[in-house]
Order: C-alpha cells, then structure tokens, then sequence
C-alpha cells in the first residue's frame, strides 16, 4: 500500500511538472491580441493559432480588425499578431509596415495564395478567347446584368480587402462595373446563385477555398504582374495608368508587433514555426461554409488531430 500511495504521489507531482511547464514559460500574462477579419480562412487559421498559444499557457485575446487598417494597430503595439497577409493583396501594407521596424513579417503560413477574376466554364461558351483578358473586351455585355447594363458585372471582394479592381478595370479599358460583395458569405452566395441558374457572372474568387473543387471554372490571364506595374504608371499594356496587370501570386504571411518576441520569446517561436497546407484550409473552410460547422468545432477537431504536430511548435 505505502509502494502504491509513493507512487501515486510520484505520478501526480510529475503531473503537475509537465503541465506546468508551458505555464513555466509564460513571460507575461498580457493579452496576445490576434486579429479577426471577415472570411472563414482566416478565422480558422487565428483560432488555430490561439488555441495553440493557450495550450501553452498563454493569455490570448481576439480583436476584430479591418484587414489594411490592422497595420496601424501593430505598429503600435496595440495588436499583437495577424496571422493572413496575403501576397496579393497586403503586401504592400505589410512592406511598408515591416519597414517602419515596428512590424516583423513573422514568415509564412504554408499557404499559398491566388486571387482574381474567376468565371464559370460556361461564360467561355459565350466570351470565346477567355481565359485571355483581351476577351472580355469583346464580349463585356455577355456579363451584363439588369443594373448594369450595358456594361459588364464584376462581383469584387469587401472594399475593405483591397485588390485594386477598380483601378484594374479602369486602366486596361474595360466596359465593365464593379460592384463589390458586403461579406465573403455574400461573395459565394452570388456564385452559387449564378452557377446554379447559368447566369452571367465574374468574380473574385480565391484560394486556398473550396470554391475552386465545387465549381467548374477558370481565373482570367492578365498581363503578368510586377511591382512596378503598380507603382509606375509607364509600366505595362497602358502607359498612362497603374494597375494594368493582374494581381501577385504569393504566399499567405504571418505579421506582428516588432515587441512580441521580446515580451513573449516562448511565444513567437511557436509563431514562426506554425504552417498549414492549401488542401487543409480548403476541407476546413469547406466543413464552415458548406457543411455549416461552427468554426470553433472546426479548429478543435484540427486541433485534436494534430496533437504532435502543433506540440512540437510549442516545445522548440
């Protein structure tokens, strides 16, 4: 009995050992502040990274941000970690932070990001030349819709996204409005409403999502992106304008406060070493809006499964 009581003792004190080792670690029980913005990628993947920083003990909070305008928080300090910046259209927002020394690009996400115009297969039938963008100079009135008639209809993200359409559009000549989604919800609503009718529509569409495996389609081919396509307008199929190319293609970046790794060094390892793939957030992102599980079931059912893996960015 006393073998069996010593080493229950033993079990519980080296129980408590490991559990108090991340807490061990915690160098301020500050909040951890992530941003929120509005499309379920970017939801999951700030909740996955939370949940991570709370098995480590740490104190995180979720701020909802606008997604360009969050910069201004983390330079400041005010925010700590965002966890999508995408090449295509942050970039430079999080180049002009990061030079500042006040934000750090934190690394990537594993993600890699496409975004731009996008069509059914079946507007090809009606605008022959897709995916060459020269074709919707042709044919802009197939994408016509009551309101905008006769011009075409392209459906862009949140203004709050950026992205450039409007100067875009502008700027290679093309008869077409831009009329942009409230929400990401409303974005695909207006695609799955379209395709299901064979109605016209274009739109911004996105990957990593589940947009791309539901519906059979293409992304229009603009003139090549360049840096300098967006910043001189001399550069490009239009020597007069900006923005006469397509977007950038890139990877999906993690930015932070230049502070946190100084306040929480135990943290921003963790950080730095957490990625996902293209095909997890896509099922992910496709369990949210297509199946309509609660985002938070979503990241603790990857967080179950991925017990070793998240654990080991946590111990490093």
């Amino acid at each position: 009995m006393k073998n069996f009581l010593t080493k229950s003792i033993l079990v519980a004190a080296t129980g408590l050992m490991m559990s108090g080792t991340a807490m061990a670690q915690v160098e301020s029980m500050d909040p951890i502040k992530l941003t929120l913005h509005d499309w379920s990628g970017q939801l999951i993947n700030t909740k996955i990274m939370g949940a991570i920083l709370e098995e480590a003990g740490y104190n995180v909070e979720y701020v909802q941000a606008d997604y360009i305008a969050q910069f201004a928080g983390l330079k400041t300090g005010d925010l700590t970690l965002a966890m999508e910046i995408w090449a295509t259209t942050g970039q430079e927002a999080l180049d002009e932070a990061t030079a500042t020394g006040n934000v750090v690009n934190a690394g990537e996400t594993g993600l890699q990001a496409i975004e731009e115009w996008w069509y059914p297969l079946y507007m090809k039938e009606r605008c022959p030349g897709l995916p060459d963008w020269e074709a919707l100079k042709a044919c802009s009135g197939e994408f016509a819709t009551a309101e905008t008639a006769p011009k075409g209809r392209y459906v862009g993200g949140p203004v709050t996204w950026g992205g450039f359409d409007d100067e875009r559009v502008e700027a290679l000549g093309l008869d077409f409005e831009v009329v942009h989604a409230g929400t990401d919800a409303a974005l695909f609503a207006e695609l799955e409403s379209a395709y299901q009718r064979e109605a016209p529509v274009i739109l911004w569409v996105y990957v990593p999502h589940w947009a791309p495996a539901k519906y059979e389609g293409e992304f229009v081919e603009f003139p090549p992106y360049s840096a300098e396509c967006y910043s001189d307008p001399s550069v490009g199929v239009n020597p007069d304008a900006a923005y006469d190319c397509g977007k950038p293609r890139g990877p999906i970046w993690k930015a932070a406060w230049a502070g946190m790794e100084d306040k929480w060094p135990g943290a921003y390892p963790a950080v730095q070493a957490y990625t996902l793939t293209n095909e997890e957030m896509s099922a992910m992102v496709g369990a949210v809006d297509l199946d309509g599980e609660e985002i938070d079931a979503v990241v603790d059912a990857w967080m179950d499964a991925n017990e070793g893996r998240w654990n080991g960015w946590i111990t490093q």
